[in-house]
């Protein structure tokens, strides 16, 4: 690096084969893992704690305390897991008291302009498509993949493996293995492309989908839905995922569109 042209605080923790481009900054409370790529004109601020073998590019900045004017100054973090990509002006800001921390994990991928807010937690393996707008305390599944220009309103939650078409507005949470889209944003078959590239087999993927067209398609509500679910599906850990999901939601989950019944049963 030229340390003539960036400012790196003498406190900041460093690793091994770290490069930083001209023009960044780096404030003290920080720590950086081995062989991390940080590129020209990227801000890491005070929380930061910032994984191995990452790449970081232009105009991204790394815990900027959170958006929020409840928000008193107390110590906090922004987790940046190992593998990560962030791309150009992703905006990652730092926890609050509700939980202290914003965590993103291993092996994700930030594309440009995108935006995650206060205490969210970003689980592992996800896409986060250009100017994806995450608001607070939202939570996202392993391998989920949310399309370009989405917003996620505070408090929804993401299955793993779900997949959200580009340009949705998710205000209500969005269970595992499914894809979903439209306006409102509603149920549209279970990823199945996804669930094939990730290993599932075929057996494992008709359990999710025979769930699911008993969760949507077949006339009952989600308690009695459920109910159906836990007494006729043997227990794997895929309707397990789905159950304590479902039972977990404080928002309420995602609706099937009206004439999702035909298309869902040729995903």
């Amino acid at each position: 690096m030229n340390k003539d042209l960036v400012w790196i605080h003498p406190d900041a923790k460093i690793g091994k084969n770290v490069t930083i481009e001209p023009f960044t900054v780096i404030h003290g409370d920080v720590e950086i893992g081995d062989n991390t790529w940080i590129g020209p004109h990227v801000t890491i601020l005070d929380g930061a704690r910032i994984g191995k073998n990452c790449r970081i590019f232009p105009g991204a900045v790394i815990s900027a305390i959170p958006q929020d004017l409840k928000f008193g100054g107390e110590m906090t973090y922004a987790i940046i897991g190992d593998n990560t990509t962030i791309r150009e002006c992703v905006t990652v800001n730092r926890g609050t008291s509700a939980s202290g921390k914003t965590v993103v994990g291993n092996n994700c991928l930030l594309m440009a302009y995108a935006h995650i807010a206060h205490d969210c937690m970003v689980g592992n393996n996800c896409v986060i498509v250009n100017a994806v707008q995450m608001a607070g305390h939202v939570e996202v599944g392993d391998y989920a993949i949310i399309g370009g220009t989405s917003a996620i309103h505070q408090f929804s939650r993401i299955g793993a493996h779900a997949i959200i078409a580009g340009g949705s507005l998710v205000r209500k949470d969005i269970p595992p293995y499914v894809k979903a889209g439209r306006e409102p944003v509603v149920y549209l078959g279970v990823n199945r492309v996804g669930l094939r590239r990730r290993g599932f087999t075929n057996e494992q993927i008709y359990q999710i989908h025979e769930i699911y067209r008993t969760l949507y398609l077949k006339g009952y509500n989600t308690t009695e839905a459920l109910n159906i679910i836990e007494s006729t599906f043997e227990p794997t850990p895929e309707r397990d995922a789905i159950l304590d999901f479902i039972r977990k939601s404080e928002r309420g989950i995602i609706r099937t569109g009206h004439h999702t019944a035909n298309h869902a049963t040729e995903e």
